[in-house]
């Protein structure tokens, strides 16, 4: 089978498209309203500052630990099936968020949100890659999914302060009761299912070790970036670090594997990971870097904060409307490499930038380092679920936000953690000698700290605290933004040295692997007497042997 011969989507695909955009939405929507609902919700709940760090973290400890299990289990069970038992768990669970009435419960129903979320991502994902075969709809169509996270991060902020300026907070969790509502009604009539023929149940142990690593190595990374080297956070990061050793292992003996890590001897699958690990690793600490410049130094609130990211948001889903059409001609890893030198340019831009830069600097550089950055998830993303056979799908969806997790918490925790120390380095002779030593102390630890700080003092002497605490802050940036350079660029000529030979988009034959499964699927048939599917690709059981030519 040719990329050409692959049935076409039609209008029944793009709807239900349009019906998986709704649940990617509402999680990106999850994270940037719940940053404006927190300090209304502590003080009408009394969370104090520990129970707020866990309302934040818990359901992205969730969602991180269950991905792999939510993946394969789609794969097993059906990911139409899966989808909606998620989107039924979802909502229910946004009504119990939305009316909690302690930190506890509320953190109780944030638990469930993760563990629900978790089966949203893979779902929607592997259920486009059965929706749409031909590989020039299946690149837009990813793009269009991929587009969503932005657009929710667009429309986060503003729905979140409308909606908290005339209702209470957890009116914002019920914002994902009718979208699930509406997924449950029109889910079933539009979206087909899709379930692997591979033999086997979900294995429990397997299941408990991937929870039990991937959740300790997210929180001791978020941990040390947050409060430096103690010992509980390392501890728990090499308890991870073990379980995920003997995860491994076992996944290697099982006949039935949670994770087939077979998956990452292929080359493009893996290069395309790597290269989504490295572009979260770097996005996210410059979004984290640009936020707290423009709450701490240019003291905006957070919604002025929200609007400066605006621009690079509405970039970003321009070029993941753009890159796909862009990929039909050239390669694919060209346009990477492309986007790649974009965003090097910006970060080398932003690592010159001097402390009296101003804001529209940083907004103009997010912009094209957004809309540079964005063929990395579009064609990233769709490279991944694209390589392996179809009953791999699920899994393969969720390996890709994983890298997606696991990047944006590394990154905070090591370039965060090395701005952080450049600042308190550069600040530490700096503050100005009229401010008082508890001012002083605060201003030393962090940015936040001085902006603070300067409330509390006279006008004079604030402005003078943090005139230092933006020339130390813009050292901070300058090194985070001259080292992420060098690491995204070193990521994107090993990425254009082994991806140089994949065709544009359309123009391939099937994924490597694909075959086997094809051949694999022919056989299966032929011994139960019935006629071979050519494309490999039914929408029921059968499919046997999932090994990838290497």
């Amino acid at each position: 089978m040719t990329a050409g011969s692959a049935p076409k989507a039609g209008r029944k695909e793009w709807i239900g498209l349009g019906i998986l955009a709704l649940p990617t939405l509402l999680v990106a929507l999850d994270v940037f309203v719940l940053l404006l609902a927190l300090p209304h919700l502590s003080a009408d709940l009394g969370a104090d500052s520990t129970q707020q760090l866990w309302i934040m973290d818990i359901y992205g400890f969730m969602v991180a630990g269950f991905l792999v299990t939510m993946g394969t289990l789609g794969d097993r069970i059906g990911r139409r099936k899966l989808l909606l038992i998620g989107a039924a768990a979802f909502g229910a669970a946004s009504l119990a968020a939305a009316f909690a009435t302690s930190p506890g419960m509320l953190i109780a129903a944030r638990v469930l949100l993760g563990i629900a979320g978790a089966s949203l991502t893979p779902s929607t994902l592997s259920l486009i890659t059965t929706m749409f075969q031909d590989a020039k709809q299946r690149t837009v169509a990813i793009s269009l999914w991929a587009s969503c996270f932005t657009l929710g991060a667009i429309i986060g902020p503003l729905l979140g302060g409308v909606m908290l300026e005339y209702f209470w907070w957890g009116s914002l969790f019920l914002i994902g009761v009718p979208v699930m509502v509406l997924l449950l009604i029109v889910g079933p009539r539009v979206l087909p299912e899709f379930k692997s023929g591979e033999a086997g149940g979900i294995d429990l142990p397997s299941v408990l070790l991937n929870v039990g690593a991937t959740i300790p190595v997210i929180y001791g990374i978020k941990e040390l970036a947050r409060n430096g080297w103690e010992a509980l956070p390392v501890v728990v990061l090499v308890v991870g670090l073990v379980l995920g050793v003997l995860f491994v292992q076992r996944q290697r003996r099982l006949s039935s594997p949670l994770l087939d890590v077979g998956l990452f001897a292929h080359g493009r699958f893996t290069a395309a990971l790597l290269a989504l690990l490295a572009y979260s690793l770097i996005g996210g600490t410059i979004m984290l870097f640009m936020t707290q410049y423009f709450q701490s130094a240019q003291r905006m609130s957070p919604f002025e904060a929200g609007l400066g990211l605006l621009p690079g948001m509405a970039a970003a889903t321009v070029s993941f409307m753009v890159c796909p059409i862009i990929a039909r001609k050239v390669r694919p890893a060209y346009v990477i490499g492309a986007g790649i030198a974009g965003v090097v340019a910006v970060l080398l831009t932003f690592s010159q930038l001097n402390p009296e830069s101003g804001t529209a600097v940083l907004i103009v550089g997010f912009a094209v380092f957004s809309f540079c950055g964005a063929p990395i998830v579009a064609l990233g993303t769709n490279m991944v679920v694209g390589t392996v056979p179809p009953e791999k799908a699920g899994s393969a969806g969720a390996l890709s936000q994983m890298s997606n997790e696991f990047g944006a918490a590394l990154g905070v925790a090591t370039l965060g953690t090395l701005g952080l120390a450049i600042y308190r380095s550069d600040i530490a002779d700096s503050v100005p000698g009229a401010v008082p030593s508890g001012a002083a102390e605060a201003a030393r630890d962090s940015v936040a700290g001085a902006s603070a700080a300067a409330d509390s003092l006279p006008e004079q002497v604030g402005n003078m605290l943090m005139d230092a605490a933006r020339v130390a802050f813009t050292g901070g940036l300058h090194t985070v933004a001259a080292v992420s350079a060098i690491l995204i660029g070193i990521a994107g000529v090993f990425f254009v040295l082994l991806l140089r030979d994949v065709p544009p988009v359309g123009a391939e034959g099937p994924p490597e692997g694909a075959e086997a499964s094809e051949e694999s699927a022919e056989e299966t048939a032929a011994s139960a007497d019935a006629p071979a599917d050519p494309a490999g690709t039914t929408d029921a059981p059968g499919t046997t042997d999932t090994s990838l030519k290497v």
